[in-house]
């Protein structure tokens, strides 16, 4: 009788560690690939007085700089409203390391947000967007100083990074990919109601998932075959364990049996993953049109409309902590749950031969792997919608919805 709570402890610990590993592994890889939401600076650790640091050292061309301002001191820091000039000096460096010259404003792209105080103990990151096309359009490297009081600490602090020019990879991903994307939003937000932008999302989104339906689809059928004779490949596992040749003999012998192909399922969603990256960032960057001149065509240079950025109540350029979080989380686990449920089937069908007492010791790995995605992978989607725009959330979750439908799609003839 103590073996099933023992058993139901020992899952749950197990299901604990593969959650947390699961969610600090994507932390890691946001951190790595969105430094923009997920800021990740060290500078300033265990430092005195006013640190000034960049979120990156080295800013791809055509995006701008993102400076951290750390206030180590215990008063308030109290700063002048400087725009339309930035709360900063901008200097240009030569490659000597000289001061090349003193740079002034010329126009923003967006408006100035003032930067006026930061508490003791506290930190502020600032975007230096407003002037990202008059101060900070050409390659070099950057010197900034923040004038603060002589009172507060004897020098400003002063930072350098530098500005280069985009490899090959991230051009021809803008050229074929993210250009016309954003394109293809503006041009369906010309035709929306006060150019709206959630409706425009949703209308891309499908676009976009339905010229990826038949790869997609093909993906989610070699899914299908793999676990439908994933018992049997058990099976050869436990039978031929101690004969690694056999065992790989007759797991090819049950896939050309059974027509599957491994690739079947990975190689149609490789070919989409730039896609629905690149979309990813379209509408996570694209929102604030006039930041995104560098991906406009033509056409769509001058326009004399800016987004309609209110959709259903929500403002889709900041984030929604009420909603789309749980929405997310629903959508994402319903995906998740279609997805395993051939798998549990199969699986079912084969427990009714096996008694439940000779079960009740066993470790199943495959099962807590499942239960770790349907129930991880959703609650982390969430947690990503609250730093995320709701732009991105919406995008997502229409995103997921469709995938809802197609996995119904495959599933139907399986689960009859």
């Amino acid at each position: 009788m103590s073996a099933k709570p023992k058993s139901k402890l020992r899952d749950f610990f197990e299901f604990f560690i593969l959650f947390l590993a699961l969610y600090f592994l994507t932390q890691l890889a946001l951190k790595q690939f969105f430094p923009d939401t997920f800021s990740k600076d060290g500078n300033g650790n265990g430092a005195t007085g006013v640190v000034l640091s960049m979120q990156d050292a080295t800013v791809k061309g055509d995006h701008h700089p993102v400076m951290i301002i750390k206030n180590h001191t215990e008063e308030t820091l109290k700063f002048d409203d400087s725009c339309p000039k930035p709360p900063v000096i901008v200097v240009r460096v030569a490659e000597s390391g000289e001061e090349e010259a003193l740079i002034t404003m010329e126009e923003n792209a967006v408006p100035c947000v003032p930067l006026t105080e930061i508490e003791s103990g506290g930190k502020v990151t600032y975007e230096l967007s407003p002037w990202k096309y008059s101060l900070f359009s050409e390659y070099g490297t950057y010197r900034l100083m923040l004038p603060i009081s002589s009172d507060v600490q004897e020098s400003s602090p002063v930072v350098e990074f530098s500005i280069s020019e985009a490899g090959p990879i991230t051009q021809m991903f803008r050229a074929f990919i993210s250009k016309p994307l954003l394109n293809l939003l503006i041009l369906i937000a010309s035709f929306m109601p006060g150019y709206n932008l959630g409706l425009a999302i949703i209308i891309l989104t499908v676009l976009v998932k339905l010229v990826l339906f038949i790869p997609t689809q093909k993906g989610l059928e070699g899914q299908r075959r793999m676990q439908a004779v994933q018992p049997k490949l058990e099976e050869i596992k436990k039978k031929h364990k101690e004969d690694p040749k056999r065992m790989q003999e007759e797991t090819m012998k049950v896939w050309k049996e059974h027509n599957v192909n491994p690739m079947q399922s990975c190689l149609p969603i490789l070919v989409q993953m730039p896609v629905l990256i690149g979309l990813f960032f379209v509408i996570r960057d694209g929102s604030i049109l006039e930041l995104s001149q560098h991906l406009i065509y033509g056409p769509y240079q001058d326009l004399s409309w800016t987004w309609g950025t209110n959709f259903l109540g929500l403002n889709l350029t900041e984030p929604n902590i009420y909603v789309m979080p749980l929405l997310l989380v629903v959508l994402q686990f319903s995906q998740m749950k279609l997805s395993f449920a051939i798998a549990k089937k199969k699986k079912e069908s084969k427990e009714t031969k096996e008694s439940k007492e000779s079960k009740a010791g066993k470790k199943d790995p495959q099962a807590m792997q499942q239960k770790v995605m349907m129930y991880g992978l959703p609650l982390m989607i969430g947690f990503f919608a609250l730093k995320f725009p709701a732009a991105v959330s919406l995008y997502w979750a229409v995103s997921t919805l469709f995938a809802v439908g197609q996995q119904l799609v495959v599933n139907r003839k399986e689960l009859k």
